[in-house]
């Protein structure tokens, strides 16, 4: 069994540890585990962490989730990285250890796409310094719980392994933001989508509920249980299914989404309390704004 599998951790904090080989993505991976909500830390020596653990384990220190980076930047500290796990491991402190690798050929590459020097290679000899990090870090390599070689991969797409397959379920990085409109009023410019439901059937029109708003249950039942409106809602949730971890997965940390109606009092309204519901109950993290909702 994994130390991923373990269960919960006795002092309610997800660690997990970033190391592997330099130039394989592991700033990157750090990204995709600070837009995940994870407290980040890059380049913290190895006699440090446990001093972390201790510290995000302390009460009130506020930090659930956390993700940090140890690797050879550290010097002749890193040497220690064995010393410093087992120390954790005494204590009961369970984390997760994610390595990043590659070819030889790609990270010689990138290091030259990038002019960095290798830090193992101070005079030049990157193929030397890649050689020598390999080395040394095999043994932590058999420690991992997950071995990533980036290779093949693009930051996008180290980005979505990181996020279909490491960050732990119900953690969504993604913060959407549900906002109604209306459109006499103007599209918001924001909006990375739109959708214009001004063809649904307007409570409006019903004197029972002109003077109520989409937050009102009256209304959200008339927009949400006609019949026109369940063939619209059969559509868009496998649409918005589809596409959030799309969006996720790319990276994208913010993304708002905007239902407009004529006025922005009925039918936007609802359907954003409606949607902000489902979502939720999925795990995601959700803002609603009903923009217009107050204007005449």
């Amino acid at each position: 069994m994994t130390k991923a599998a373990q269960g919960p951790h006795h002092n309610g904090v997800e660690l997990t540890l970033i190391t592997g080989l330099s130039g394989a993505g592991k700033s990157h991976a750090l990204a995709a585990f600070e837009d995940a909500g994870f407290f980040s830390i890059d380049n913290l020596p190895p006699q440090m962490i446990p001093a972390a653990a201790e510290l995000f384990s302390h009460e009130g220190s506020k930090v659930e989730k956390a993700a940090v980076v140890s690797d050879v930047r550290g010097g002749q500290y890193f040497e220690e990285i064995d010393r410093c796990l087992n120390e954790l491991d005494q204590k009961d402190m369970k984390y997760r250890l994610l390595f990043l690798e590659a070819s030889d050929e790609v990270l010689l590459r990138r290091f030259k796409e990038t002019r960095r020097p290798h830090p193992l290679a101070p005079d030049g000899d990157i193929p030397a310094g890649v050689a020598s990090e390999r080395e040394m870090l095999a043994g932590l390599r058999q420690r991992a719980d997950w071995v990533i070689d980036t290779s093949e991969m693009n930051v996008h797409e180290l980005r979505s392994r990181i996020v279909e397959n490491i960050v732990p379920a119900g953690t969504m990085g993604l913060v959407i933001i549900l906002v109604s409109f209306g459109y006499k009023f103007g599209a918001p410019l924001d909006s990375d989508l739109i959708f214009d439901v001004r063809f649904l059937p307007n409570p409006n029109y019903d004197p029972k509920l002109k003077s109520l708003t989409g937050v009102d249950k009256a209304v959200q039942d008339y927009v949400i249980n006609t019949q026109t409106n369940k063939a619209f809602f059969d559509r868009l949730m496998p649409l918005l299914d589809y596409l959030l971890p799309m969006y996720l997965g790319e990276g994208k940390s913010n993304l708002t989404v905007g239902f407009g109606c004529t006025g922005g009092h009925h039918r936007s309204v609802a359907i954003v309390e409606e949607l902000a519901k489902h979502y939720r109950g999925q795990g995601y993290n959700i803002i609603t704004r009903h923009r217009d909702i107050g204007k005449d």
